[in-house]
């Protein structure tokens, strides 16, 4: 007999409600919750593949080692002791900096390893820590900690309540909202136009989203920082600027004006790409609209400049008043907050033992991985931890990366699948997933639309012998202080007590520190399977400022060094011949989900470029073309289209299947990975973020 079971899709960041069917063995069917407070119904076609991973053959579901005869089963027991031995052997042998940890972004997808992982790898004491972030939201983060006094004070558009939104570098139809969790985005971008609200996309390709938009302007990749501070120039030029109740709570407005007369939009027109005109009146459209918002994303955050862009969207929204303000740039107010949970933030406290580049969070730069693995000397890392990623596709320079992983003494690989970097691994430790897993979104209630609670039970028991994420991060810690002798009595009845706690009671506890007064708790949420709406944005500051002084670090310091890199990248700009940028595909959720033959099947990995480029190259609809940059190259099949700007090329992220993985259905249509193309010393230099947009590169017809 068929039940129902209700639950928040994990795949992205838009925590769309399913409604599953299944008999208590098997899914039947997955369609859209109509009564999912969040998301009315709405599910893209990624929520399909829950099924897909849950029953893929493929998948790991006991720890395997790697011999010279290919990957054999061992236990739990014998898994968890190799690497506790292993990494404790590295870390006597050169000292706790040889062990180096990068965590992908499925761990924030997963309640359950949010709330353990951190725990075990503390423990290992090393600066080398890397993450997806660094090739990713890194400059929201940053810019959050130097303007507003922490690392996840992240303001995010209020899309519902505004009368005009100005996209930068984005393209929420396909990503579903990133920081930005918006299900059926689309219906929300329509009220916008419904109420007589206008969109304005720019971007240097004509996307889904520029197809529903009022307006498009391509832009050339990496000016955008060129581009807002022209609009920062306009805003002081013509009196735009509305300070309102913020004039008492800012710090460094007098400077700010200084900066910006050297960006008048016609010194900034031939590298953007911008009409003067057209940016004038689009400046002036935003700060007359009372409900308006500037969003900045991918586009604006993986490039040379992104940690600068990501201060202008901060500044422009202040400076025009829509900060704080309903309709404008908003902070929420979740259920579970883990700003005082957590660190502030700091930057800079250590650098890369190679380059040089600053930690920011507590992380390196994962652009410096491979060169901190290769080269000799002291604190040389030795030995990875790998938690649910897949870095050898989705950092940049790839094959550098895989050379370096295939030097290492030691590699665990935390992952349910034997991937293009898990097979570099000694030991891959599987960990139950998705439909076996609890979950509560902590990280993506922090950025959604609107403020909600939901608590999802597992669906089905995990299979026989395998272990939660959870539960493998906690015997990995104890085993790991064992092997280091540090695992005293006080250790032993500290780590104990901890053990009470699963993540259940963990996320109860959390939800009853929260900031709702009306009993919130796991108990309620569960007699709540459609979550909890708890009600739209709500201004909060200054209060909410967690600088002493209660006021916003309009001008950082770091900022005022950083532009002078702006100001030599102007004076001394010359036009590339083509510039790579990436592309998100509806049916991806970056190297995941190409195991799922429903969704790989509709997939291309092709090179788009301008029709007239093409004939310049005298390339014709049958051939390939060969991409090259400074650091690698590949041949690709290619589309033309004008809706790409001329100049510029694009590729999908997360392709690249190759070697002895076990991925027989993404096998059968490998693609194209950009990461051999992208520059690992291509990065934003105030930030340490990847460039993975922007990147030069040659053609040649094949």
């Amino acid at each position: 007999m068929s039940q129902t079971h209700y639950r928040t899709c994990n795949l992205c960041e838009a925590m769309c409600g399913l409604a599953i069917e299944h008999d208590g063995k098997e899914v039947i069917s997955i369609k859209g919750d109509v009564d999912d407070e969040f998301s009315k119904g709405h599910i893209c076609p990624k929520a399909l593949a829950l099924k897909d991973i849950y029953e893929d053959p493929n998948r790991l579901k006991k720890p395997v080692k790697r011999t010279e005869n290919g990957w054999v089963e061992i236990s739990w027991a014998a898994a968890i002791r190799e690497v506790a031995n292993g990494l404790a052997d590295t870390r006597k042998t050169y000292g706790s900096d040889a062990v180096g940890v990068y965590s992908g972004n499925p761990n924030v997808h997963n309640s359950g390893a949010l709330l353990s992982a951190p725990e075990f790898l503390k423990e290992l004491r090393t600066k080398n820590r890397f993450s997806a972030t660094s090739v990713d939201q890194l400059p929201h983060q940053f810019m959050a900690y130097l303007m507003y006094g922490h690392q996840l004070q992240i303001p995010i558009p209020d899309i519902d309540r505004t009368d005009l939104l100005i996209i930068l570098g984005a393209n929420p139809i396909i990503s579903n909202g990133s920081l930005l969790s918006a299900p059926n985005i689309k219906k929300r971008l329509k009220n916008i136009q419904d109420g007589g609200g206008q969109i304005v996309n720019i971007d240097p390709r004509y996307t889904e989203t520029s197809a529903k938009s009022d307006q498009h302007l391509f832009i050339r990749p990496g000016s955008d920082v060129f581009m807002l501070l022209s609009m920062l120039h306009i805003l002081f030029e013509e009196n735009l600027v509305k300070l309102g109740r913020f004039e008492k709570h800012l710090k460094g407005y007098e400077e700010i004006r200084q900066v910006a007369n050297a960006y008048a939009p016609e010194n900034t027109a031939t590298i953007t790409g911008i009409d003067s005109k057209v940016l004038i009146d689009l400046t002036r459209q935003f700060a007359y609209t009372e409900k308006a918002v500037l969003y900045g994303r991918m586009g604006v955050c993986t490039q040379e400049f992104g940690g600068m862009c990501m201060w202008l969207v901060n500044v422009i929204n202040i400076l025009t008043g829509h900060f704080d303000e309903p309709g404008g740039y908003m902070f929420t107010t979740p259920a579970i907050d883990l700003k005082p949970q957590i660190s502030r933030g700091h930057v800079a406290k250590w650098k890369s033992r190679v380059r040089g580049l600053p930690e920011v969070g507590g992380e390196l730069p994962s652009s410096v991985m491979a060169e901190e693995i290769l080269t000799p000397g002291e604190g040389q890392i030795k030995a990875m931890v790998i938690s649910a990623g897949n870095p050898v596709l989705s950092t940049p320079n790839g094959i550098q990366l895989e050379k370096a992983f295939e030097s290492l003494d030691f590699m665990v690989s935390i992952d349910i699948y034997i991937n293009e970097t898990s097979k570099l691994a000694n030991i891959i430790l599987p960990t139950a997933t998705g439909l076996e897993t609890e979950l509560y979104d902590i990280i993506f209630h922090t950025l959604a639309v609107r403020n909600t609670s939901k608590y999802s039970p597992a669906l089905f028991s995990k299979s026989n012998g395998a272990k939660y994420d959870w539960e493998v991060f906690r015997a990995l810690r104890v085993a790991y202080l064992k092997s280091m002798n540090k695992l005293s009595l006080a250790k032993r009845i500290k780590i104990g007590i901890s053990h009470l706690f699963s993540p259940e009671k963990m996320l109860d506890i959390l939800l009853k520190r929260g900031p709702y007064k009306n009993g919130l708790s796991i108990k309620k949420l569960k007699k709540n399977p459609h979550g909890i709406d708890l009600g739209a944005l709500k201004s909060q500051m200054p209060e909410s400022l967690y600088h002493k002084d209660k006021k916003i670090d309009l001008f950082p310091s770091e900022i005022k060094v950083d532009l002078h890199r702006v100001k030599q990248k102007l004076d001394s700009f010359q036009p590339d011949d083509f510039l790579l940028i990436g592309r998100r595909q509806l049916r991806t959720c970056n190297s995941w989900l190409h195991n799922s033959q429903r969704l790989l099947k509709n997939n291309s990995c092709h090179l788009f470029l301008h029709p007239k480029d093409a004939e310049k190259l005298g390339l014709n609809g049958n051939s390939t073309v060969k991409v090259s940059s400074k650091v690698g190259q590949v041949v690709v099949p290619f589309e033309t289209t004008e809706e790409i700007m001329q100049g510029v090329v694009s590729l999908p992220h997360g392709w690249g299947h190759k070697g002895n993985i076990k991925l027989d259905i993404a096998s059968t249509s490998p693609g194209t990975n950009i990461n051999e193309l992208t520059d690992d010393n291509f990065v934003d230099q105030l930030t340490g973020n990847a460039a993975i947009n922007g990147v030069p590169v040659s053609l040649e017809a094949m």
